[in-house]
């Protein structure tokens, strides 16, 4: 059976969300570099994370915090988050 905490597709699933929610171009989920810096390199400000952050709730059932935005800045952390919080 696949592992739900399996760290590569959770990479996939958000890189497919943040494509899809911020109409990204030119890139795909298995070419988005996980570990390239969303807020320098891609240009994602506050309100994009908080988009994000309420299709990964709606999809893993969890919350991302206000506060864990900052931190969350590739999209390795953010699977790494989401990892964490699907196992409690």
């Amino acid at each position: 059976m696949a592992d739900p905490y399996d760290i590569s597709k959770i990479v996939v699933r958000v890189a497919e969300i943040m494509i899809n929610e911020l109409k990204l171009e030119d890139v795909t989920p298995e070419t988005f570099d996980p570990e390239v810096d969303l807020i320098d390199e891609v240009g994602i400000d506050s309100m994009d994370l908080a988009t994000i952050a309420l299709v990964l709730r709606d999809e893993y059932g969890i919350v991302i915090d206000e506060d864990d935005y900052p931190k969350l800045n590739s999209i390795r952390l953010i699977a790494e988050y989401i990892r964490e919080r699907t196992k409690e």
